[in-house]
């Protein structure tokens, strides 16, 4: 900046470098050490020219301390204002450090000056700082002591100030409302601009419905509105869940505020309306109303989060073609919907594209990307995201657990919950549950009694998701009576509890008592879904409750208006093939409304393996070859429905043609947890250190099993072999071993719990419950279908499974 003349006094040489400088004070955000090196030399020369709180000229020394809070060296500017304290200066400190967040230090330069020096003013500045840090009742002492001074009104902005405080007021009432509106009438404040406003948003935060009208009143007694009125309106109805009374008001607006045509397209975004979202920003195109990044944010939001992805992709082309000048920070949510909306769409490459070119990320961008990777089964790049992610968060960790639970690789969940929790970081409710699934999965049921109870202990035991994951957990370990004691003491149950719970007691076997509960979730107004009736049929299922399977399909339609999918047809084919009716499966396939899929041919194939229809059977198995040729099941299930009718040829050439095209059976095994650790078994495993005392062991307990009446059923044996060869092989399955380790190794009395990954053979469902009258203890085997309960020589399922 140009020197002042020569001849000027040194008290205007400094009051023009003051002015030049406040003039220029963009410069202390561009550069801010620049602005700074100025002032201090202009602070200098004050110094060395005796001006410095010089009472002849006050307004250099307010102006340098003015200048010091824009320079956000506000301690210079304390020290300043502490050697003479006065209104002006306390005000720029109040306002310097309320901005910088820091209440108690802006409150002590307003304490600092002495009542009779205040002014309106700087009260006003101490009120906002209170209703900045919405702190209502300081902020309304403060305004009673500038009522008391007696020498002082309070003027708009007074009034402003006060209202925005006293809106963050507990428990805010019509009442209060309106006390304060009283005021600002009596003062004649109420045509201020700033004070309508700030009356409009003080009613919209009360609660009361009575409020929408006071609020309603003031803007149409207003003489004049501006952009924040409107909007203040407009968001204030859409917080309460009324667009159709936002939108009418938003029609009333005169101008193109583009923040007004925001909130209203957010608005409808937030409450599900996407059809009119886009309607609207239709208008705004064609209308020329500017487009910024909140415009683009919640209209991709809108597609990402309904079946519009084509729109979504039409939006971002035109972003594309607009190329709007952006700012990183103003690009970075709409790149973040971006990879949402192509995420979600199934265009994962398309996403991770976008999140490459992002010029800034945050953490929001990478759990973004992170996310998109899960929901599209990608774990193992989901993996590669998670280990590359520079920042995580509390999110980040909740997808990571989900996604290895939801990818079958529950074990991968609860190491990394543990790592979670070993890196200091606080799991939510939501990480819980996921950790609590992975349990669920594995029969961890130790290890998810300890997960229950640090929920409680961290005070999460009323949360649905958790909750709802530990009757699962319960459920899948085998603690039914557990599991139903979380859902009788949850505080807050959804469908999603009640239809855990029906689940767990169909899958236990308490087909009637599942249907009970049905019948008890629609009597308190529980409206069932697809999900519910999934689980009823099921039990009906696994308890063989043919008619009441009928019953319930039926109603779905009915009585829910719910239309039945290819899963609930396969629940009640199967049903059918099971209870040994399977013409009257065949019949129902020709009148389902669309073609048969696979899950409805594999339930056709596995009623014929149950009832020797050949012919329907070879059927089905052509129709699942075409649908999903390499599904090992089908040509599982087809050589055994051979096998079991002596067609032994027939079975080997569906055993070949398998390995000609390269499937792999799935292999059999059976785990059980023992003292903290998961052991696993294989049929004819020889690999366990213990395998040689449990084969041992189960001989001497198969002799004892022998005296009460069993037989070996070598016809589950679906190969050509000799009979003491099938008993060899029946003796050797997993589940066998798995039990016999538990018997061994478990306390006296301790159930012995085992989970199979494939459906229990005949053999060994009758093995084991002669074993369970033999040795006088329970066991449970939860295999592919359900859980048996097999206790003094009886199963649960009472042989139907």
């Amino acid at each position: 900046m140009p020197p002042p003349p020569a001849a000027a006094s040194p008290p205007y040489q400094c009051s023009v470098l003051l002015r030049r400088l406040a003039a220029s004070s963009s410069l202390a955000t561009s550069s801010p050490s620049s602005f700074l090196r100025a002032l201090r030399c202009l602070h200098a020369r004050l110094l060395t020219c005796g001006l410095l709180h010089a009472p002849s000229h006050p307004h250099l020394t307010l102006r340098l301390i003015h200048l010091y809070t824009l320079s956000r060296d506000v301690p210079a500017a304390a020290l300043l204002f502490r050697s003479n304290p006065c209104p002006i200066a306390a005000t720029s400190l109040v306002a310097a450090h309320a901005a910088a967040g820091h209440l108690p230090a802006a409150v002590s330069f307003f304490d600092a000056v002495p009542p009779a020096r205040r002014d309106t003013v700087l009260h006003n500045a101490v009120i906002s700082a209170y209703a900045r840090a919405s702190r209502a009742a300081p902020a309304v002492a403060v305004f009673r002591s500038l009522l008391a001074s007696g020498s002082l009104r309070p003027d708009d902005y007074s009034f402003t100030a006060l209202l925005s405080a006293a809106a963050h007021l507990p428990n805010l009432s019509v009442r209060h409302c309106a006390q304060l509106h009283c005021s600002v009438l009596k003062s004649g404040a109420g045509g201020a601009l700033s004070v309508g406003n700030a009356l409009i948003a003080l009613y919209m935060k009360c609660d009361a419905p009575e409020a929408t009208r006071d609020a309603r009143n003031v803007l149409d007694e207003m003489p004049a509105k501006d952009e924040l009125t409107w909007t203040t309106m407009v968001v204030g109805y859409v917080r309460r869940g009324d667009v159709g009374a936002a939108r009418s008001v938003f029609e009333e607006v005169d101008g193109k505020f583009d923040v007004v045509w925001n909130a209203m397209i957010s608005g409808y975004v937030q409450s599900g309306m996407a059809t009119e979202a886009f309607e609207l920003f239709r208008r705004m195109v064609l209308g020329r109303v500017p487009l910024d990044e909140f415009t683009f944010t919640s209209v991709l939001s809108a597609c990402a989060n309904t079946e519009f992805f084509v729109l979504g992709k039409s939006v971002h082309g035109q972003i594309i073609r607009l190329q709007p000048d952006f700012a990183p920070e103003a690009a970075l949510p709409v790149n973040n919907t971006l990879v949402t909306l192509y995420s979600k769409g199934g265009k994962i490459a398309v996403a991770q594209r976008i999140f490459d070119s992002m010029k800034l990320k945050d953490v929001v961008s990478w759990n973004t990307i992170l996310s998109g990777y899960v929901e599209s089964s990608c774990l193992d790049k989901a993996v590669e995201v998670f280990k590359e992610m520079p920042y995580k968060n509390e999110l980040s960790w909740m997808v990571m657990v989900s996604g290895y639970v939801h990818g079958w690789r529950a074990e991968d969940a609860l190491k990394l919950f543990n790592w979670m929790r070993a890196e200091d970081v606080k799991p939510c409710d939501y990480t819980y549950a996921g950790a609590i699934a992975a349990c669920g999965e594995l029969g961890a049921l130790k290890h998810g009694k300890q997960l229950h109870g640090h929920l409680v202990q961290l005070g999460f035991e009323g949360s649905n998701s958790a909750g709802n994951a530990l009757i699962t957990m319960y459920a899948k370990c085998g603690a039914v009576k557990e599991a139903h004691l979380v859902f009788v003491v949850m505080p807050n149950v959804d469908s999603v509890s009640w239809n855990a719970m029906i689940s767990a007691l169909g899958q236990h076997g308490h087909g009637r008592e599942a249907l009970d509960l049905f019948d008890q979730m629609v009597a308190e107004g529980i409206y069932p879904d697809r999900i519910s009736y999934l689980t009823v049929l099921s039990a009906c299922n696994h308890a063989g409750l043919l008619d009441e399977g009928f019953h319930y399909f039926e109603s779905m339609k009915r009585d829910f208006g719910i239309i039945p999918g290819e899963d609930h047809y396969a629940r009640l084919i199967d049903l059918l093939g099971r209870a040994g009716q399977i013409g009257e499966a065949r019949d129902l396939i020709k009148t389902i409304p669309f073609e048969p899929t696979p899950s409805i041919w594999e339930a056709i194939l596995s009623g014929c393996r149950n009832n020797g229809d050949m012919e329907l059977g070879a059927y089905a198995a052509d129709q699942l070859f075409k649908m999903t040729p390499q599904h090992d099941g089908t040509y599982i299930l087809l050589s055994n429905t051979y096998s079991a009718a002596g067609r032994w040829v027939d079975a080997a050439r569906v055993r070949k043609l398998m390995r000609d095209q390269g499937v792999k059976k799935e292999p059999g095994c059976s785990w059980i947890e023992v003292g903290n650790k998961v052991h696993v078994f294989l049929v004819g495993d020889t690999k366990h250190p213990e395998a040689h005392e449990v084969y041992h062991f189960l001989e001497m307990v198969g002799a004892k099993m022998r005296k009460l009446g069993y037989l070996p059923d070598t016809k589950v044996v679906l190969h050509d072999m000799e009979p003491h060869e099938k008993e060899h092989i029946l003796f050797s399955h997993s589940e066998r071993l798995a039990v016999g380790f538990g018997l061994l190794k478990l306390p006296p009395g301790a159930t012995v719990t085992v989970l199979k990954n494939l459906k229990i053979c005949a053999d060994c469902h009758a093995a084991i419950m002669f074993m369970s009258k033999a040795v006088g203890r329970e066991i449970v085997v939860r295999d592919v279908r359900r859980f048996h309960h097999f206790k003094d020589g009886e199963c649960s399922c009472g042989n139907y499974w």
